[in-house]
């Protein structure tokens, strides 16, 4: 006979699915978010390339679409260890042998810590120039 009741079991399963669906959604933002960073980032340096006539330099490690790539990658990363981490609770709840483990946790945390570092020389960054645009011609209509 189980050692835990049904019900008990049924449960644990049904928190196990939500904790692995509140993962899923934090992998969904992170993807999202590293994209919408990386895209905008591409989106400025267009802008102040209109804007100037210039190409402006780009730091080769601290840009945006770096910051974005990491963020996606984060993101893939962690739904393939919520699933991991899903399985294994499915698997300790059966047994009626369930051990948290806050080591994950831990490591997400370190890592948007650290991604959020890496965003900060992003956001202080000052080094568009103050170039005005290229006046508009106005354009004549020839009525002929």
């Amino acid at each position: 006979m189980d050692k835990i009741p049904k019900i008990d079991r049924q449960r644990e399963h049904q928190a196990n699915e939500r904790t692995f669906l509140a993962w899923l959604r934090t992998s969904i933002g992170l993807i999202g978010f590293g994209f919408a960073i990386a895209r905008f980032g591409i989106f400025l340096r267009q802008l102040n390339i209109t804007i100037t006539q210039q190409e402006p330099p780009v730091n080769p490690l601290s840009n945006s679409e770096n910051l974005g790539i990491a963020l996606v990658i984060f993101g893939i990363s962690t739904i393939a260890l919520a699933a991991w981490r899903y399985n294994q609770v499915f698997w300790q709840i059966e047994r009626a042998d369930y051990r948290p483990n806050r080591l994950m946790v831990w490591i997400m945390t370190g890592v948007v810590i650290i991604l959020g570092f890496f965003s900060i020389p992003l956001l202080l960054r000052r080094d568009i120039p103050s170039r005005s645009p290229v006046p508009i011609q106005p354009q004549s209509r020839n009525l002929h």
